[in-house]
C-alpha cells in the first residue's frame, strides 16, 4: 500500500466524486464489519469510521488508494456503502437508504463490481441473498468476504465459510474468509478486489 485517503461522502449518486479509476463498493448487514474490513485492507486504523452502534454509515464514503502490485502501481476507488438490515432506523429512513444504495449500484459507471462481507459466526440473511441476485441482475459482480473469522477457532473457520458458501448459492471455495483484528484472508481479498477491478 503506497496511499489512501478518504475523499468525501455523498447523500446520492450525484454527489459521488469524478473518478477516472476502477471503483469497488463494500456491501453488508450494518454490523459485519464494514468499516473495520476497510480499515485492516488499508491499513490505517481510524481511516473510515467504526462504531459499537450499527447502522452509523448512513452516506457513501469514498476512499482514494494507490498500491503497487509486482512493482506496476494501480489506483483505486473505494466506496463504503451504508450498512443494511438495522431494525431501529426509521422507516422513511431505511427506505431513503435503499433509494441511495440502489441508485449508486446501478448508476455509478466507474463501479466494477461489489464486496459483499457476511459475518462467518452467522447464516445469511434474505437481505445478503437478495442484494447478491440484485448485483447479478445488474451485472455487478461480487466477491464474498466472510468476516469476523478470529471469533471462531482455526479448526472451525473452514466449515463455517462452506455454510456461508451453500447459504448463498456460492460454489465452494469461492469466498475469502477475513479478519479485521488478525488480518486472516487480507492478501487473498486483495488479490480478489485486483482481479474484480480487472
Amino acid at each position: 500500500m503506497l496511499d489512501a485517503a478518504f475523499v468525501t461522502s455523498a447523500a446520492q449518486l450525484s454527489g459521488a466524486p469524478p473518478v477516472s479509476v476502477p471503483e469497488i463498493c463494500f456491501a453488508g448487514r450494518s454490523n459485519v464489519g464494514k468499516s473495520s474490513a476497510l480499515n485492516a485492507l488499508l491499513g490505517r486504523r481510524k481511516l473510515a469510521r467504526v462504531s459499537n452502534t450499527p447502522g452509523r454509515t448512513r452516506l457513501l464514503n469514498f476512499f482514494a488508494v494507490r498500491l503497487e502490485v509486482e512493482g506496476a502501481r494501480r489506483e483505486l476507488s473505494l466506496c463504503d456503502l451504508p450498512g443494511y438490515g438495522y431494525a431501529k432506523a426509521p422507516k422513511d429512513e431505511i427506505a431513503r437508504w435503499r433509494s441511495m444504495i440502489e441508485g449508486y449500484l446501478a448508476g455509478r459507471a466507474p463501479l466494477r463490481g461489489a464486496v459483499l462481507l457476511v459475518d462467518v459466526r452467522h447464516e445469511p440473511s434474505p437481505l445478503d441473498r437478495s442484494l447478491l441476485e440484485w448485483l447479478a441482475a445488474q451485472g455487478r459482480p461480487c466477491l464474498v468476504a466472510i468476516t469476523k473469522a478470529d471469533k471462531l477457532a482455526r479448526s472451525r473457520i473452514g466449515a463455517a465459510v462452506a455454510a456461508v458458501e451453500r447459504g448463498l448459492g456460492l460454489p465452494p471455495r469461492s469466498a475469502v474468509a477475513f479478519s479485521a483484528q488478525t488480518g486472516l484472508g487480507c492478501d487473498a481479498l486483495w488479490a480478489a478486489i485486483l482481479r474484480l477491478a480487472g
